[in-house]
């Protein structure tokens, strides 16, 4: 590269003396002398300058710069050497501009040729995926370098929605309006489309995808510029599009009051810390600033995976060192535990997420559902109420309205149990937080529909008209944790969900949208099908949020306060009672019985029984009762006390 300046810049020379019609070969001895020394120095000003540290390859603007700043020192040195070698010394110099010229196209010129022949020959031997970037601003910018750099992706087009980009050129790519993406994909055999509009709200994106969805392609996503300047991902890394932009929920910024009221410089303790929502929380409420988080849960794994995520997250916040992280291994249906830890910690706000939440499960382990979702309340609660916890917020469910399942039968008895307990004018402010299915929960159908496309299918849904509620699981920490400072004894807050969704329609969404055409009866070509399984136990095909109709607004727009009837504490005492010993002695039918009494609008589903499932019951109770008879002295402590 060297040797080919200096060959350039002789080159430049004699061209430059052609145009103004002087012989370059004619010129004095001297001149050649000191041109010598003038083209030497400017390779030595070309090496000072990094010039031949630039990748060719990888050439971009500021190589361009590094060109023009060496061609300029090239030109002043030549300056020099035409004044000392022309005797008398000339006062023509209208052959430096044009060798400035010249030797800026043949230098900085070259290397451009040169760059583009050997993209062309990486592109032969290495043939890019040709895709479209929707969006040509300034991330689409960013990306489109990229990805022209790397060997993965070939951008052929980009398509924006805004008028004054249409028909310009951007980094050598045209910007199409978004009606001519059919013959884009046509005209350049497009399999993906790559979103680079990060700034675009979730209502926007939801507008975008509906009409991208019934395009043969498969569409993908890239991070956003905070993201890509602060270097957590790459800028030509490109993603699934993200299950919100097909909700289009835009998350109300949150109120700063009503977020740090029961948090900051407090003791705060999230019980089943180690779940999707619980250690989701947690994230939410060390940015808050809480004097210490207690996390505690029974899955050692997800504990010490959030409490390790939650240590590295303290190092890079403002004043993290002094925020304490406390992981507890245990049962909130320990009641020793619950209580000293409350005591030790000196525990403000509890935030009660344990709990069995899949619905099959639960189905077939119901004395253990209800020991869990019910007594681990009742005794949390109570430990609460004894050492003086100022709040004590529920995560309830959707299922626990009208519920068709044991499992939201026992969350719903769990929401009776804090209501009752707040009306013996407790001091510990007791409320719940009522809502549907959270996006990313370990629930969630939706990473399940994306491993069943990515195998080639089928996409299972269980019934063609279920519909469900949903939100992400950003917002319903932050919604939960404002709902809980609202909170004046025995509430029962709801989440705005907006409007439910077919089920089905979000599958048929994902496969289009992940470039598949769907396959049934009408389309025998296409690549995945949609296979209904029918609804599983205990399964409805509409959520709701209200047991009433009385709902009334709070100081934030996404929160209701629902006015609900329930059961008194001598009522309740009662049922406990039974329950208590129904889950002891494994007495389906007695569990069953107080479910029923106990919770208004509770429709348990007759399913098939299964034959395994009866033996074990019944073996259970069996041997239960034999050992009662066998110990009779034996003096077991009650889960209830009065």
């Amino acid at each position: 590269m060297m040797l080919a300046d200096t060959i350039m810049i002789v080159m430049a020379l004699a061209f430059s003396f052609a145009l103004l019609d002087k012989d370059f070969f004619a010129q004095d001895q001297r001149f050649y002398f000191y041109l010598a020394i003038a083209t030497g120095l400017s390779i030595l000003v070309f090496v000072r300058f990094g010039l031949y540290r630039v990748i060719v390859l990888y050439m971009g603007l500021q190589s361009g710069f590094v060109v023009l700043q060496g061609v300029t020192v090239a030109t002043c040195l030549l300056a020099a050497s035409y004044f000392f070698s022309q005797t008398p010394p000339s006062s023509d110099y209208s052959i430096l501009p044009i060798f400035w010229m010249i030797a800026l196209l043949f230098i900085g010129g070259s290397r451009f040729v040169a760059k583009v022949m050997l993209q062309s020959l990486i592109q032969n031997f290495r043939p890019k995926e040709p895709v479209i970037i929707y969006g040509a601003g300034s991330s689409g910018m960013q990306l489109v370098v990229a990805l022209q750099n790397g060997d993965q992706y070939l951008p052929v087009a980009f398509v924006d929605d805004s008028h004054r980009m249409l028909g310009s050129t951007v980094h050598g790519i045209r910007v199409y309006s978004p009606n001519s993406l059919y013959e884009l994909i046509e005209s350049y055999s497009v399999r993906q489309i790559l979103l680079a509009i990060p700034s675009a709200t979730h209502a926007e994106r939801k507008e975008i995808l509906n009409r991208l969805e019934h395009l043969p392609v498969h569409v993908k996503t890239v991070p956003d510029l905070f993201d890509m300047v602060s270097g957590k991902v790459g800028v030509d890394e490109v993603r699934d599009i993200d299950i919100e932009d097909l909700l289009g929920r835009d998350i109300v910024p949150p109120n700063p009051e009503l977020l740090g009221a029961c948090i900051q410089g407090q003791s705060v303790m999230v019980t089943g810390a180690g779940g999707s929502i619980g250690s989701e929380l947690c994230r939410q409420i060390v940015n808050i600033n809480p004097a210490r988080v207690i996390l505690l849960d029974t899955f050692e794994y997800g504990l010490y995976e959030v409490e390790h995520e939650l240590r590295e997250k303290l190092k890079g916040i403002e004043n993290g060192d002094k925020i304490e992280i406390i992981a507890l291994l245990g049962s909130v249906c320990n009641g020793a535990q619950m209580e000293n830890a409350l005591r030790s910690f000196a525990v403000d706000t509890v935030y009660h997420v344990a709990a069995y939440k899949q619905v099959p499960m639960v189905e077939k382990n119901i004395a253990e559902g209800a020991q869990n979702n019910i007594f681990g309340t009742l005794i949390s609660a109570q430990a609460a109420e004894k050492h003086k916890v100022k709040n004590f917020v529920l995560i309830s469910t959707d299922k626990a309205v009208r519920p068709t399942n044991f499992m939201g039968a026992t969350k719903r008895f769990a929401e009776q149990v804090l209501q009752a307990m707040a009306l013996r004018n407790s001091e510990t402010k007791y409320s719940m937080v009522r809502f549907g299915n959270v996006l990313g929960s370990s629930g969630s159908v939706v990473p399940l529909f994306r491993r069943q496309i990515s195998a080639g299918g089928p996409v299972t849904v269980t019934h063609p008209e279920v519909t469900r509620y949903f939100m992400t699981v950003q917002e319903a920490a932050q919604l939960v944790i404002q709902a809980g400072s609202m909170a004046t004894g025995g509430d029962v807050f709801v989440l705005d969900m907006h409007e439910p969704i077919r089920i089905v329609d979000l599958a048929k969404k994902m496969i289009h949208l992940m470039g598949y055409d769907i396959k049934d009866e009408n389309s025998y070509r296409g690549d995945i099908a949609i296979e209904y399984t029918g609804l599983r136990p205990g399964e409805k095909l509409y959520e709701e949020l209200l047991i009433g109709e009385s709902v009334t607004g709070t100081e934030h727009p996404k929160i209701m306060r629902a006015e609900e009837e329930s059961l008194s504490w001598m009522q309740l005492e009662q049922l406990l009672k039974r329950l208590e010993q129904a889950c002891d002695e494994i007495n389906l039918a007695e569990i069953r019985t107080v479910l029923l009494e106990a919770v208004d609008g509770f429709e348990p589903k007759e399913e098939a029984s299964d034959p395994q499932w009866e033996v074990y019951y019944r073996e259970a109770g069996s041997d239960l009762q034999r050992g009662q008879e066998q110990d009779q002295d034996t003096k077991v402590t009650p889960l209830f006390k009065e």
